[in-house]
């Protein structure tokens, strides 16, 4: 039996039983990552002295009998973008290239106090601005399906090594989809939990009004076991919600009678894959079978999603990488004064993705354009909030494509950024709108690539479409394929 190829519930099981050691789970990951990791390029960090000891800490409090989480001794995998106490942490990116930040993110704390084996840090587009995983300083990761694909962004690095089994579960960050569609791309499930559940506080910022911390796992339980473990107030942060967390997998029961779906006729459009539409209609037909009813909605102001994601974004992302500078941490290119050093250090430390956004979101925010681009943005934003809104009050969920294609070939978009930025064109107003939304894997297309299904919720009630996911998730085998590596 290869322990890293199973889920973290049957890894719990299997340790409260004594039949196996946190510390076996450890090592058949990192002998899975030394037969695979050079096809893929999942992980820019790996921890593997520091991951042995916690794995035998772990087998230390199970032998001694104490409850234990859920997450105990399980072997997870960190997107490079939260701050990890004594690990190189970049960003994917130059001008971080030697940053070992003093102290832990909150999610990071939280899963060190579940008593997590923290395997590495994975590989990501450059302070998380991209769909593709093609923008890290560092690496290009490949999609486990099919090496010349990507797998998706900016959390590729977190979905490859969970669908590699180069990990057993994963976090990433959803800014506008970057949780979602990488998940979708490598056939893996993967959240992003209401804009405030979830503390961002440790988190490496790009646009500070969107992004979301959620969990990237191998199926539904998985995921709700993370986000258990994340979820919950956090004073560090002002944007932190107040709020009991519930039990989220307890609620899984497979009972999805009476709940009403909502279907958006803007989310079935012209130019998307046939076999991404027709697995996402089976799906719902298989909803329906389990006892759910189907109800037509309208999500109007969907079109307008892009161009506003787009300045509100890039708006944010001006003024959060304003302070890499070279002062204080991080690269610095000395120059004769000090002018020149703030230049020469932006210009050597940040890609061309990040630099294309700086330029747009302070553009945006310049004095004669602030009202015609940044603030319409936002009341844009206000009605496509208002729209999901509306259709909530007709429906408990939507359920939609997670993105409109399967993963593209390596180099396909990178030249024509507008084509990469409509790969998250399903996702974006989830964000924008600071809604829970899951992606899990139902079907694969000609080319045996994975197909995502998004289900999106109401505000804090993650509860819900982990459910449907769960009952989605028993109806079939999707998420149960592995990638032939």
């Amino acid at each position: 039996m290869n322990l890293c190829s199973l889920t973290l519930h049957e890894l719990h099981d299997k340790l409260k039983r004594r039949e196996i050691s946190s510390e076996e789970i450890t090592e058949s990951v990192f002998q899975r990552i030394a037969s695979t990791e050079e096809k893929i390029g999942a992980y820019l960090t790996l921890c593997h002295d520091s991951a042995l000891v916690e794995a035998k800490r772990a087998d230390s409090l199970l032998r001694r009998g104490e409850p234990a989480s859920p997450l105990l001794g399980i072997p997870v995998a960190l997107k490079d973008i939260f701050l990890t106490r004594g690990a190189v942490t970049t960003c994917g990116s130059k001008i971080l290239g030697n940053f070992v930040p003093p102290y832990d993110a909150t999610t990071v704390k939280r899963l060190r106090d579940a008593g997590v084996v923290i395997i590495g840090k994975t590989n990501l587009d450059e302070f998380a601005m991209g769909s593709s995983t093609e923008n890290s300083a560092y690496a290009t990761t490949r999609n486990p399906w099919k090496l010349d694909r990507v797998p998706g962004g900016s959390s590729g690095g977190s979905a490859a090594a969970v669908a590699a089994d180069e990990c057993v579960a994963a976090l990433g960050t959803d800014t506008g989809g970057s949780i979602r569609q990488p998940a979708a791309c490598c056939g893996i499930v993967g959240m992003k939990p209401t804009y405030g559940r979830v503390s961002r506080f440790g988190v490496i910022a790009y646009a500070s009004s969107l992004d979301q911390v959620g969990p990237m796992a191998k199926d539904v339980t998985d995921c709700a076991l993370m986000l258990e473990a994340i979820a919950g107030y956090d004073p560090a942060d002002s944007t932190s919600v107040n709020l009991p967390v519930p039990s989220y997998s307890r609620e899984l029961d497979g009972n999805v009678g009476g709940l009403k779906i909502g279907i958006p006729g803007e989310f079935f459009i012209a130019g998307m894959q046939p076999e991404v539409e027709r697995a996402i209609r089976e799906g719902i037909r298989i909803l329906e079978r389990q006892g759910s009813r189907v109800e037509e909605i309208s999500l109007p102001h969907t079109e307008y999603a892009v161009a506003a994601y787009y300045l509100v974004a890039t708006a944010e992302a001006s003024s959060n990488l304003a302070r890499y500078d070279g002062m204080k941490y991080g690269l610095r290119v000395p120059a004769r004064d000090l002018t020149d050093t703030y230049r020469k250090t932006r210009e050597q430390g940040f890609g061309a993705e990040v630099k294309r956004r700086i330029m747009l979101g302070t553009y945006a925010l310049s004095a004669g354009y602030y009202d015609a681009y940044y603030l319409k943005a936002q009341k844009v934003r206000r009605l496509i909030k208002r729209d999901f809104e509306e259709a909530f009050e007709k429906c408990d969920a939507i359920v939609t494509p997670t993105a409109p294609t399967t993963a593209f070939k390596l180099a396909e978009k990178t030249k024509d950024p507008l084509q990469m930025y409509l790969s998250d064109i399903f996702t974006i107003s989830v964000n924008l709108a600071g809604l829970p939304g899951l992606s899990l894997p139902c079907g694969f297309d000609a080319e045996g690539l994975p197909i995502g299904l998004q289900i999106i919720g109401k505000h804090f009630d993650e509860s819900t479409i982990l459910r449907l996911g769960f009952a989605y998730e028993q109806a079939t085998e999707w998420h149960k394929r592995k990638p032939g590596l």
